[in-house]
């Protein structure tokens, strides 16, 4: 009998909670037997490793986070800790792993596939949304709503006192949550770590704005940009003559329950995941493009710069 393990590694997103109730209902619907791995890689290490039932995953989809934790694991960096993550998944007799995590986590499972021989399956899971080859990935729906649902409150206080708000988003190196939460709820500024911005230009045309009659202003940057929140905030009160304040959301963004979106994603996903892990592929990472899934290699996915799409950037060229 097949027997696949799941674990989570790195950032917690919403969506994994589902991806994790299917998994198990999924392994028995095809006769397999599913185990957790607690606390990612860590887990694998430290022989964190149980089987699991039906009961285990009752009650969990409305949840956010993830029910069998997750972690960064600088130990599984080493060889003779993979050694040992083999060694108690070998006991078990458990040869098939599906891993929840981003592009760090998916270099740390092909490394362990060469040395060992397991067959994985990798599942995108990153509110950053920064993974080469996929179009989307597990937890992104959520932190989206969970940003403007901020933003839309935050322009209710905006407007009655007349004031600047610089909201800070997680994005250190990809400001695809800034551009998309900028777009959707109408903010005047938005600035992103892939693209260079110029502030006196935004003076010019805050200041004829300003003129024209707008009372307050919605600046929405990524954590990831050249200045900080507070000093674009500064600008603000120095150069456009508004009174300005901060809101850093952090990591709320990661948390709530999971969309309706998230939830089925992370079915699709571990459907996927499962289907090809049953018909023989070993290495394999679960990506959506076009709406529709897909396997890609390993080597499609990382060492790569993900890009944002030209198109969002297009439509967000007069607040960039």
């Amino acid at each position: 009998m097949n027997k696949i393990a799941i674990l989570c590694s790195g950032g917690d997103v919403s969506g994994m909670n589902p991806a994790i109730k299917h998994f198990v209902e999924y392994c028995l619907q095809n006769r397999a037997k599913p185990y957790f791995v607690f606390d990612g890689y860590e887990g694998l290490i430290d022989d964190n490793i149980v089987k699991a039932h039906y009961s285990d995953v009752a009650g969990i989809i409305n949840r956010g986070g993830t029910k069998i934790g997750s972690a960064r694991s600088k130990r599984f960096m080493k060889s003779k800790y993979r050694a040992i993550a083999k060694k108690n998944l070998e006991k078990r007799g458990i040869d098939k792993l599906i891993v929840l995590g981003g592009d760090g986590s998916f270099r740390g499972i092909e490394k362990f596939h060469k040395e060992t021989g397991i067959s994985f399956a990798g599942v995108p899971s990153t509110i950053d949304n920064d993974i080469t080859g996929t179009d989307y990935c597990l937890g992104v729906d959520t932190a989206l709503g969970v940003i403007n649902d901020a933003l839309d409150s935050i322009r209710d206080t905006a407007s009655s006192f007349k004031r600047a708000f610089v909201i800070e988003v997680m994005g250190r190196d990809c400001g695809f949550l800034a551009l998309v939460s900028a777009l959707t709820s109408g903010a005047e500024m938005c600035l992103i770590p892939e693209k260079s911005y110029d502030l006196d230009k935004f003076e010019i045309e805050f200041k004829k704005q300003k003129k024209d009659g707008r009372r307050y202003f919605i600046a929405v940057v990524s954590e990831g940009i050249k200045q900080s929140s507070q000093e674009i905030s500064d600008w603000f009160e120095k150069k456009i003559g508004v009174e300005s304040r901060v809101t850093t959301l952090g990591h709320i963004q990661r948390g709530g329950n999971p969309t309706t979106r998230d939830r089925l994603m992370a079915y699709k996903f571990i459907t996927k995941a499962i289907d090809g892990l049953l018909a023989g592929k070993e290495d394999s990472i679960i990506c959506y493009n076009q709406n529709e899934f897909n396997y890609k290699s390993i080597d499609e996915i990382t060492n790569k710069t993900y890009k944002l799409d030209s198109e969002l950037l297009r439509l967000a060229h007069n607040i960039l």
